[in-house]
């Protein structure tokens, strides 16, 4: 007898929850309906800036997405990822503005080392009070962000090099470290393949290596994980660690593909867009790219009709909210479910 395929239609939940309610907003604050509901859905493929901008934002939405489904793959939940986005752009901004005397190569790899390093070692903090003290990392991740985030502000506005420069940004990166844009004048560059790469890579890892299966038991059942001998000290570091490594990558490919410089609150949003795309996969790497791909688009042409349109406000925060809200609920009923199945086993 074959078994028959059931298709996720869960995770189909949160997109449409997004796209009706991003209609719903604009037929009702919308001047002309029947043109932004045009334009929301064929405007973004019709413009090269456009186009390009959605692969941009989607190539830092894979990327991010898949440090938070790293965590939530080994049963944490990696609530820090805009802090860890903010440090990682700060450090590359502030390294590749130096002249440094040394070569480009050996310079970009020493910025790549240090965000990398930075993002995991912040996340460490999680795993070390997780493992030492109990705390969740639900909890503590948000804690250590938000901390962190006045202290970036501050260090910015403190290492101003001239009474000319603007006090919200650091210098602007050197010339030979920007990212080659691949469809101008859209800021689209070779940090798009190199996310698809990382999400192809990652699911592989998970599904066919030791190492990857062992945290996902961590994540699927905990008990088990425990009982079968496996390291929980092990799945919290690496798995957490990875996941601040990738925020702040995230932060580094933003800063040398699209704004060339670290500036006060570019981060914002990435974060929980982060989240959303990695809720809206199940954590599954090759679904992120499908998943970011949605996402980009809804936001990108949301902003578009909200600046063409005579909005007065930006209806992607309506959308985010919507769509965080909806995939929260959605995993929130998934981990009730799979508890209660647990227990009726038992």
């Amino acid at each position: 007898m074959q078994k028959k395929i059931k298709l996720p239609m869960h995770r189909l939940i949160a997109p449409v929850i997004g796209t009706l309610a991003c209609i719903l907003v604009i037929c009702i604050f919308g001047n002309d309906a029947g043109q932004s509901l045009s334009l929301l859905f064929t405007g973004t493929f019709t413009s090269p800036y456009y186009f390009g901008s959605m692969l941009n934002s989607a190539s830092l939405l894979m990327t991010a997405g898949l440090g938070a489904s790293v965590a939530i793959k080994s049963g944490n939940m990696n609530l820090g990822g805009e802090g860890q986005v903010y440090l990682g752009g700060f450090l590359a901004g502030l390294i590749l503005s130096q002249d440094m005397k040394i070569p480009a190569p050996i310079q970009f790899m020493l910025a790549l080392f240090a965000v990398t390093l930075s993002g995991a070692l912040m996340a460490s903090i999680s795993a070390f009070l997780k493992e030492f003290r109990g705390a969740e990392v639900l909890l503590t991740t948000f804690l250590v962000s938000s901390a962190s985030l006045p202290l970036i502000d501050a260090a910015i506005t403190g290492l101003k090099g001239s009474g000319s420069q603007n006090l919200l940004a650091l210098p602007y990166i050197k010339d030979c470290f920007k990212f080659h844009q691949m469809l101008p004048p859209s800021p689209l560059n070779g940090g798009f393949i190199a996310a698809i790469a990382f999400c192809i890579a990652a699911g592989f890892i998970f599904s066919r290596t030791s190492a990857g299966r062992k945290m996902t038991v961590w994540g699927k059942a905990p008990l088990f994980a425990t009982y079968s001998g496996l390291s929980s000290k092990a799945a919290s570091y690496m798995s957490l660690c990875t996941s601040g490594a990738l925020h702040s990558l995230t932060g580094m490919l933003a800063v040398c593909g699209t704004y060339f410089t670290c500036h006060n609150g570019f981060y914002s949003g990435m974060g929980w867009n982060a989240l959303n795309v990695a809720l809206m996969a199940s954590s599954n790497p090759f679904a992120l790219i499908p998943s970011s791909l949605f996402l980009s688009w809804l936001y990108t042409s949301a902003k578009r009709v909200s600046l063409t349109q005579g909005f007065g406000f930006d209806i992607s925060g309506i959308i985010q909210g919507c769509i965080l809200f909806s995939v929260a609920i959605n995993f929130a009923a998934g981990k009730i479910r799979n508890a209660k199945s647990s227990g009726r086993k038992s």
